[in-house]
């Protein structure tokens, strides 16, 4: 059990959360969700004890142990995948670690012998023995195979590297499991291992994830942020969405009944207020108005953005024709000799595990890769557009986002970039933010914009 008591944190003048109270249960998973920038991950950091609240605590239960999907895809290069696993338990790690290389000394002691008879005892208990076991199912589950095993960290790309710390936040069985975005970079397949996986966990699972349809397969209850506070719900996301509608509705018809009785009550005051038969009975009237005075329904502090394309022209009959398409990778072969038929109005969708050959066709489609054999033909009439799997070279620099945005188009007005940028939420200050600081969400958002800024007739998305 993860209790937060009291927390509050603040970011100069804006208070993120203020006097949060809210219990997370053994046996639970809770969904939690919010606008962008409403402090979910910011809450999962205070939740682990990565960050440090303005006031308040968090109370673990006794010798709970607190396992944490890691964000950082290098940090553990120097390792191998095996081990990097089995590291998400700390204290058998380590346990291991110096009892293998006290195996290795070449001038083995009977103290060591007595200490590494101990640690043998340790690592029992706590089930080290299938330790090895227990991290290639788990790597298994999310699509990587014995071969991946043995490598270092570092030979992994980064949507490998993910799967691996999301193995490393689930290995050995953790009391408190606190996952930020754990579908990302997963295929269908790993994406419906971990939902079993979640479904069948005995433990408390607190989960950050803009996947709708993954709330709703493994949450048992929602926590909302917003307006700094967090509100919990029991049920899954489908749940919550239809349970929070109709309170609001029946909200704003609570406020509606109580305006019209105020106007009632209001007319029939100043009716009879001078009458001295009836002067009791309007002042009786007048305190019940005070009574019935209206409290503000807050509105949502979520806001949707706007997405919408606008092609400058439309497709004609002849939208992509790919042919015997090849590509080799550090020598080895990731496409041979594909084909395929692109039609007006077709949307196709790439599945399976290879997200590296799906992330490569696409960069061969939008040009940024040159095919070793084989043809591409756009129609004349197509204007691509490509949204990248990586975006981060795009923001590799101190421009504003309005300064970064007017780059792609040849428009001068910067109302008109405005414009766009607005559609996904960045206005007034808001846009003039350095591009290297954006966080992930925002960064795609910023992505969208510049491809609605392209007006294209054809969408690669990766």
């Amino acid at each position: 059990m993860i209790t937060a008591s009291n927390i509050t944190l603040s970011f100069g003048q804006q208070a993120l959360f203020k006097d949060v109270n809210i219990k997370f249960t053994p046996g639970n998973c809770y969904g939690v969700i919010g606008a962008n920038g409403a402090g979910k991950s910011t809450f999962l950091r205070i939740l682990s004890g990565e960050l440090e609240p303005d006031t308040g605590e968090v109370i673990v239960g006794a010798n709970e142990r607190i396992a944490v999907l890691q964000q950082d895809q290098f940090k553990f290069d120097e390792h191998t995948v095996l081990h990097t696993v089995i590291m998400g338990h700390k204290t058998m790690y380590d346990v291991m670690i110096e009892k293998d290389s006290l195996y290795e000394k070449p001038d083995f002691s009977e103290a060591d012998g007595m200490r590494a008879s101990e640690l043998e005892g340790v690592f029992a208990e706590m089930g080290g023995w299938e330790a090895e076991p227990e991290a290639g199912r788990l790597l298994s589950g999310l699509g990587l195979t014995d071969e991946f095993h043995g490598k270092k960290m570092s030979e992994l790309e980064g949507g490998q590297k993910v799967r691996v710390l999301l193995a490393q936040a689930l290995f050995g069985a953790p009391d408190i499991l606190l996952l930020d975005e754990p579908t990302n970079n997963l295929d269908l397949e790993s994406v419906s291992w971990l939902e079993d996986f979640l479904y069948n966990f005995k433990n408390t699972v607190i989960v950050v994830s803009h996947d709708r349809h993954f709330l709703d397969k493994v949450c048992t209850h929602i926590a909302d942020i917003d307006f700094g506070k967090i509100t919990l719900y029991v049920g899954n996301f489908d749940f919550w969405y239809h349970s929070s509608q109709l309170a609001r509705k029946q909200l704003r018809d609570d406020k509606k009944r109580r305006e019209d009785k105020i106007a009632e009550l209001r007319t029939f005051v100043q009716r009879f207020s001078a009458n001295a038969s009836k002067s009791r009975q309007a002042t009786s009237r007048q305190k019940l108005i005070e009574k019935l005075s209206i409290d503000d329904i807050k509105p949502s502090s979520r806001k949707s953005p706007f997405i919408k394309f606008e092609p400058e022209r439309d497709c004609g009959r002849n939208v992509l024709t790919i042919e015997k398409l090849s590509k080799s990778v550090d020598g080895e072969q990731v496409l041979s000799n594909y084909s395929m038929t692109v039609n007006p109005t077709d949307k196709i969708a790439f599945v399976g595990p290879y997200h590296h050959t799906k992330s490569l066709l696409f960069r061969i489609l939008a040009g940024e890769l040159e095919p070793d054999d084989g043809s591409i033909e756009w129609g004349g009439t197509i204007s691509p557009a490509f949204f990248p799997r990586d975006n981060s070279e795009h923001f590799d620099s101190d421009m504003s986002i309005v300064q970064w945005l007017r780059q792609y188009t040849e428009v001068e007005e910067e109302s008109y970039v405005r414009g766009f940028l607005g559609r996904m939420l960045f206005s007034g200050d808001e846009s003039l933010k350095p591009v290297r600081v954006l966080s992930g969400g925002e960064r795609v958002r910023c992505m969208f914009s510049k491809l609605m800024l392209a007006r294209p007739n054809a969408l690669i998305l990766d």
